[in-house]
């Protein structure tokens, strides 16, 4: 493998002109492509094969509304000792309706009455609910808002108090993260600029990074022609991509432009590192590919299409690090070894008079410290992680997010205080039967049971389809959407119909968009334990076959469960319980976003595996050429440390960037990724594995005698390549020629 990937590198550096306008036309097409097939992206959450799934596509035939546009509601609170149906405040609530109902973009308004069930027992507030022809907000006219506001300062100034909600008055927020990406980015390119001592080459995997979101991104947006795609799957994907990119780019560079900084010609340093650290960022990108492919296992299309989405972006981002990389760093020469700006050159020189005189450098005397206290590391480590992983127990599943927009959270609150919590989120029983005399029967019978369960604040009267096939019976329950107490309800309603079933030969199911939030957080629950054994377990494999060990493996996997712990623990004081919210600008929530839980298993599995990959990988590099195993580890420690640290700071600031942007689900999905790459970078790759080699040893490295004999030896390290360097020759010629 290393011999490839040094061929492949030397064969860029050296045709560089063809790789880089091959990769030109490439991103070219694909922008071309996408904006010629791309399509609008979906906003379906929906799990195929749920009950509330499958009920609520009977319930949209029986029960067709005749419209498929965005709603809002608008609520009118009269004051004390008036209500919004009767004398002054009703005839204002009426006025602002009619005038609603003439916008333009509106085709219709439910003005509140008792009959219509949108207004409170004591008859002060009211609900209107406006419906839009558009399915989108976005859709919704300027022109069309202004009037609605206008209506409602009329109602305002008439005594009422007003207030819009819903999904059509609730702006959608952006995915981007705007300035705090900017800073992101900044941060970025002071780590890489402190790491190389040079802009010019701090530059380089910024650039491959961005060139490689670029292709991600044209390349998804061309998908969505052929599959529903959420723009949640995009954000992610530049998210990681950029990530990724910057990472894997780095590992090669700084290899190079140490190589080069030693005197080694140019284009055999290219192909040395490709070969070498390029072996590494192959197999640390498999990991992540792994991690990210294997989200189709739980069979949720939404979640696959996002996995596999990102998984596209790191495949770009390591075929951009083996072959544009080697040909960009081919432009450059050897101006990559040092600076024009003299406070860099000068910098550089330092470090590398340091380095040629034999001073120990922090990487190494950090590894020193870890291998005397590696008892007291190894027991802190694992405490302080567990200590965090506390407020995990408490992580509990859900789709809906909280609002920020001011407007939509007092129209909120008004309603919960009117109506009860409950209100937004009924329940709709589903009954179907043959025939239109058993439907109806069944449907009394189910209303009147489920009015005796706990936690039900009012049960409608069954309504019969058209066809006489179907009823629905809507169940408002006292508490919230996302309460426990609601979900109990959900599991009391459908144990109670079993036996109602088999009596009068009926099917019954329940959904709604609550028990639709609610199954898919459940079915997300149950894939966790089945998608993170797939994962970790196709993952040993793959560092088994890289490590040729099986110790180092499993101390991977296990270092990253206990970062997983941790950065879950984080995520639930913050997003559930509020903690640090005004500094975040988080809202706190009664649930986490259902698929955020597995989608930070699958990324920080993948980036976990990465910085293992380029740590170890150098120590088994020290191993393999006779070092004892505390000093392989010592000197691998130092030579990877500096790029791995730089790495996880890029990483940190990249993810942690999207904490400030306005999406919850971003905000979320930022702030979980970060604080994992924090806790499995700083703690568990750079204190705890140093610690565990120097308690394993030679153990670290043991491989059964049958398994040595079956692996193949993919070379990682770049055994076979640096015995090769005595053979010029062969390295002299071009990637097809060799292979020819």
């Amino acid at each position: 493998m290393s011999t490839f990937l040094y061929r492949l590198g030397r064969f860029s550096y050296r045709r560089k002109w063809t790789v880089i306008i091959g990769w030109l036309v490439v991103l070219c097409a694909l922008g071309a492509a996408a904006v010629t097939l791309m399509k609008p992206f979906s906003s379906s959450t929906s799990i195929p094969g749920t009950e509330a799934q499958r009920a609520s596509d009977v319930l949209d035939k029986e029960f067709p509304s005749g419209s498929d546009g965005i709603t809002g509601q608008i609520v009118f609170r009269a004051a004390q000792g008036e209500t919004v149906t009767a004398g002054k405040a009703g005839d204002a609530v009426r006025t602002a309706t009619a005038r609603i109902a003439k916008t333009p973009g509106v085709e219709s308004v439910t003005t509140p009455s008792a009959k219509a069930g949108n207004v409170s027992r004591d008859g002060r507030t009211g609900i209107a609910q406006v419906t839009f022809t558009t399915e989108k907000s976005d859709d919704i006219s300027a022109a069309s808002v202004e009037e609605i506001e206008a209506a409602a300062d009329q109602a305002r100034s008439d005594g009422l108090t007003v207030a819009l909600g819903g999904r059509a008055f609730d702006p959608v927020e952006s995915a981007a993260g705007g300035a705090g990406e900017a800073v992101g980015v900044l941060i970025t390119l002071i780590v890489l600029i402190l790491v190389f001592r040079s802009l010019r080459a701090a530059v380089v995997p910024l650039a491959m990074a961005m060139v490689g979101v670029a292709l991600g991104v044209l390349a998804l947006l061309t998908l969505t022609s052929v599959v529903d795609m959420d723009s949640t799957a995009l954000m992610l994907a530049l998210m990681l991509g950029l990530a990724v990119g910057v990472d894997y780019a780095l590992f090669i560079v700084s290899r190079h432009q140490t190589q080069v900084r030693d005197g080694m010609d140019p284009e055999e340093s290219a192909g040395l590192a490709v070969g070498t650290a390029g072996s590494a960022v192959l197999f640390a990108g498999a990991t992540v590919v792994i991690a990210l492919a294997a989200l189709t296992v739980v069979r949720i299309p939404f979640l696959a299409i996002m996995g596999l989405g990102a998984a596209l972006t790191v495949v770009i981002a390591v075929v951009l690090a083996l072959t544009l990389l080697p040909a960009v760093l081919g432009l450059l020469g050897p101006r990559i070894a040092f600076s024009r700006i003299p406070a860099l050159r000068r910098s550089a020189q330092r470090s590398l008079d340091k380095q040629r005189s034999g001073a120990v450098g922090a990487g190494i005397r950090w590894a020193r410290l870890m291998d005397r206290r590696r008892w007291a590391v190894l027991l802190l480590g694992v405490v302080g992680l567990g200590v965090l992983a506390v407020p995990a127990a408490d992580l509990r599943l859900g789709l809906s997010l909280p609002s920020t927009n001011a407007e939509a959270v007092r129209a909120q609150k008004m309603t919960d205080e009117a109506f009860g919590p409950g209100y937004g989120g009924t329940l709709v029983i589903l009954v179907e039967g043959d025939g239109r005399k058993a439907t109806e029967s069944a449907a009394k019978e189910i209303a009147r049971t489920a009015a005796d369960l706990p936690d039900v604040a009012s049960v409608a009267p069954a309504r019969l389809s058209g066809t006489g096939n179907a009823a629905m019976v809507g169940v408002v329950p006292q508490s919230g959407p996302e309460s426990e107490r609601t979900e109990q309800l959900l599991h009391d309603i459908r144990s109670a119909r079993d036996d109602l079933e088999k009596s009068t030969d009926t099917e019954i199911n329940v959904t709604g968009s609550t028990a639709v939030n609610l199954d898919v957080a459940a079915k997300l629950t149950d894939a966790l334990p089945v998608y993170c054994l797939v994962v970790m377990g196709l993952a040993v494999l793959l560092l088994t076959l890289v490590f040729r060990s099986i110790a180092v493996p499993l101390k991977a996997a296990v270092g990253f469960l206990l970062s997983l712990g941790g950065s879950l623990g984080v995520l639930v004081a913050v997003l559930q319980w509020g903690w640090f919210s005004s500094v975040l600008g988080t809202q706190a929530s009664p649930t986490v976003i259902s698929f955020l839980p597995i989608l930070l298993i699958g990324i920080l599995f993948g980036l976990a595996m990465d910085y293992e990959v380029f740590l170890v990988s150098r120590m088994r590099e020290e191993y393999a050429r006779g070092k004892s195993p505390v000093a392989a580890m010592v000197d691998g420690f130092g030579h990877g440390s500096k790029v791995v640290t730089a790495a996880a700071v890029i990483m940190v600031s990249v993810f942690g960037s999207f904490v400030f942007a306005d999406m919850q689900i971003t905000k979320g999905m930022g702030l979980a990724l970060a604080v994992g790459v924090l806790l499995d970078a700083f703690v568990v790759r750079m204190c705890l594995v140093p610690a565990a080699m120097s308690v394993l040893q030679h153990a670290a490295w043991w491989l059964p005698r049958f398994l040595h004999r079956a692996l193949p030896h993919v070379d990682v390290e770049g055994e076979k390549l640096t015995r090769q360097q005595a053979r010029p020759a062969e390295a002299d010629r071009d990637l097809f020629a060799s292979r020819s």
